[in-house]
């Protein structure tokens, strides 16, 4: 039910509508009633004029009171083209009928709509200019090139309608491809709204171009010189048959390493190379995939990254109880290898503390101490020979400072008592409890490596990934391993032993995780020194050299006397956020307990920003604080203490490029095809273009655009009641007093 008083609209409910005229005449009543019994008829009369006038409004506003305009368009209808012109066009997948081309059957889709949004179908739409034709063209790749290039297929027609009011009809020529923006069915309701129909004309093919496309390049941010560093790369091929190829990773100066691939058809590829660091400082790489026969397009086939080399001094401290043969080769081959300082703490129990090269008397006192180690391995030790403070000194290390903590159980079964300590909460994998001293075979029995392990840098024993298999089957196996139920959640198995199994699947034995910001690794075997058989120290060396350095990677990303930085991911992409981790120190080498630490952002437009980290809830000096990324480039951080003068700490953080517009990718029509049926319009084949002018020629004239403004709703309307109320109460108040 609804009424009109001029351009006053009422939509009252029956319901409403009685109780309103009821409210009217009751107070009607009672208004005149009181006015009759009064002594002073004028000023109660005029009392009681305020009081319905308040009843009037009140009642009115419950019928939705809508005060509507009416505008008739003044001008021509008008007809608008919309043509994609992003970096997804440029895609060449759009066929032209031989008729209209016959020398060019296929170009890209941005030419294909420049040939056919020609003069004939432009004056053809302006009807002998009985419409107005309007061209736009929309997602075009902005000016500046640090901004992000991406397709809004929501915004120009938010623009359009906000900007002309006489709309008859709007022609959209796209992939279909958005990326950026509200999604596209936003706009069509709001044409919907304004009863302007849609057209829309699928550009490009619907299925993929045969094509390599190097997807992504997740180097590491350094590396030690003289060590290989593992180089993750994701290839997708969109071929219907499978490629055999070879990978490129070539330096500035020439040298190159190749690695053969097998890409499966319709699929993405996960894959590594390895690339050794010879010298120190900043080098550019290029990794790139040879244009494989029947491949459309080249220009996605390789991808640029810098690489840093350093020199590498980490620090380890291994702690055990009876010198095993493990715990002697060890020894041995940390001392060897010059990238290692190393400490060792020997619980001899018959005599004593060990002594001499590389010993220390006794764990280190004051966190300050222990915090100079980059990794701390753990032997056959428990609660008699490390305290319960002495453990969680450890746990805090790996926790707050980035250390990483390396498990090697024996068959003393002494870490079972470790479980009871802050190290328990450390420990990847859960213990059999029944088994303290662990289990012995009567013949050797071989690791076996998972799919985590076949892939990892932790486990390459040989030069190539692709001889790493061999390498680990042909290593002598063990006799005696670790109790091990099953890895806990969240942690990477490596190894498992290849003839045990338990409830959980294969008794795992090599098991990494994450603790805080360290890194956490359980050994379950002591028979890592019979690798040695046959081949000296190549083997072992490398594992436990591996391990060392796996673990300090992160510590050491930028370090300082009295300041250290890290961060992750360590590639991010426009758009991430980044975790900024630091560990301060006073001059003293102690955590530092009071302050700040400030870290300068140098972003690769030459601007900077300040990031100002909080310190965490620990007694280990530590902070964090988070870096919006916004642009991709090389960004400098500098770390220092805030409100002191001291050494900054300087590296570099490489954001990645994201490209939203991807050449190659197939149209989209399905989105195309949902705008039009939402707009309540049609979507017209490439082919069938003269069915675009028969539909448009059809179109009714575009209605008047009629504005409602909800009277019912406005604060002001409210704002109205209030002081009519006011002034009724204030008047009844002065009315009784004279």
């Amino acid at each position: 039910m609804s009424f009109s008083i001029s351009n006053l609209h009422f939509s009252p409910t029956p319901i409403t509508l009685v109780i309103g005229i009821v409210t009217l005449i009751s107070i009607a009543a009672l208004s005149f009633l009181t006015w009759h019994r009064s002594p002073h008829r004028g000023r109660t009369g005029a009392l009681e004029v305020l009081r319905m006038l308040v009843a009037l409004l009140i009642v009115l506003l419950l019928w939705k009171p809508e005060w509507r305009t009416v505008i008739n368009p003044e001008s021509k209808p008008v007809i608008a083209i919309l043509e994609d012109s992003s970096g997804s066009m440029e895609t060449l997948d759009a066929e032209i009928p031989a008729a209209t081309d016959p020398g060019q059957p296929v170009v890209t889709r941005a030419e294909w709509i420049d040939q056919v949004v020609d003069d004939e179908l432009r004056t053809t739409l302006q009807a002998d200019g009985s419409n107005e034709l309007i061209e736009r063209r929309i997602a075009a790749p902005p000016e500046d090139e640090s901004a992000l290039a991406g397709t809004d297929l929501s915004e120009p027609f938010t623009q359009l309608l906000e900007q002309g009011d006489n709309l008859r009809a709007v022609v959209l020529f796209s992939d279909g491809d958005y990326n950026l923006g509200q999604p596209p069915v936003v706009a069509s309701q709001k044409l919907l709204q304004r009863g302007v129909p849609l057209f829309t004309v699928p550009v490009g093919s619907g299925k993929r171009l045969p094509d390599l496309d190097l997807i992504s390049v997740t180097a590491p941010t350094y590396g030690i010189v003289g060590e290989k560093v593992q180089i993750p790369f994701t290839i997708r091929s969109s071929l219907e048959r499978e490629v055999r190829t070879v990978v490129r990773l070539r330096d500035e100066n020439g040298r190159e390493r190749t690695k053969e691939v097998v890409l499966p058809p319709d699929a993405e590829t996960y894959d590594s190379i390895l690339w050794q660091i010879d010298a120190e400082g900043s080098a550019t790489l290029e990794l790139t995939v040879p244009i494989a026969e029947g491949e459309r397009i080249d220009s996605n086939n390789s991808r640029k990254f810098t690489l840093s080399g350093r020199p590498e001094s980490i620090r380890v401290l291994v702690i055990e109880t009876l010198p095993r043969w493990e715990y002697r080769y060890l020894r041995n081959a940390l001392s060897r290898d010059p990238g290692v300082d190393l400490s060792c703490l020997l619980f001899h129990p018959q005599l004593g503390m060990g002594d001499g090269p590389d010993y220390i008397a006794e764990f280190p006192s004051l966190p300050e101490e222990l915090a100079r180690y980059d990794v701390i391995m753990i032997g056959d030790v428990g609660t008699e020979q490390l305290s319960v403070e002495q453990c969680g000194m450890i746990a805090g290390l790996v926790e707050n400072q980035a250390s990483g903590v390396v498990f090697l159980p024996g068959p003393k079964g002494n870490q079972r008592s470790l479980l009871d300590t802050p190290l328990g909460e450390l420990m990847p994998v859960v213990l059999d409890m029944d088994n303290p001293q662990g289990i012995v075979d009567p013949v050797a029995s071989p690791l076996e490596l998972t799919g985590e392990g076949r892939g990892s840098l932790l486990t390459l024993l040989a030069d190539t990934e692709e001889g790493n298999p061999d390498v680990w089957r042909s290593l002598p196996g063990f006799f005696w391993h670790s109790a091990v139920v099953k890895a806990k959640g969240g942690t990477e198995v490596l190894a498992v032993h290849a003839n045990r199994r338990t409830n959980f699947g294969p008794t795992p034995l090599i098991v990494t995780s994450t603790a805080g910001t360290g890194k956490v690794l359980y050994m379950g075997i002591d028979s890592a020194w019979r690798w040695r058989r046959g081949v000296e120290d190549k083997y072992h060396y490398r594992f436990w050299g591996q391990v060392a350095r796996w673990m300090s990677y992160q510590r050491n990303m930028a370090a300082g006397q009295r300041i250290r930085l890290f961060f992750a991911p360590e590639r991010p992409e426009p758009g991430d956020t980044v975790t900024l981790n630091a560990n301060a120190f006073d001059p003293n080498g102690a955590p530092l307990e009071k302050g700040q630490v400030a870290v300068d952002a140098t972003l690769p437009d030459g601007s900077s920003q300040r990031v100002i980290l909080q310190k965490n809830d620990s007694a280990w000096g530590s902070f964090s604080g988070r870096l919006k990324i916004t642009q991709p480039g090389e960004w400098t951080l500098s770390a220092k203490i805030a409100g002191e003068n001291g050494e900054a700490v300087e590296t570099k953080l490489l954001a990645q490029g994201v490209e939203l517009e991807k050449v190659g990718q197939p149209a989209r029509p399905d989105v195309l095809e949902e705008m039009a049926r939402i707009a309540r319009g049609r979507m017209i084949q490439p082919a069938s273009l003269a069915e675009l002018i028969r539909e448009i020629a059809a179109l009714p004239e575009p209605r008047p655009i009629e504005n409602r403004i909800p009277l019912w709703s406005q604060w002001q309307t409210v704002a109205l009641v209030v002081l009519l109320l006011a002034l009724f109460w204030t008047g009844r108040k002065l009315n009784g007093m004279f």
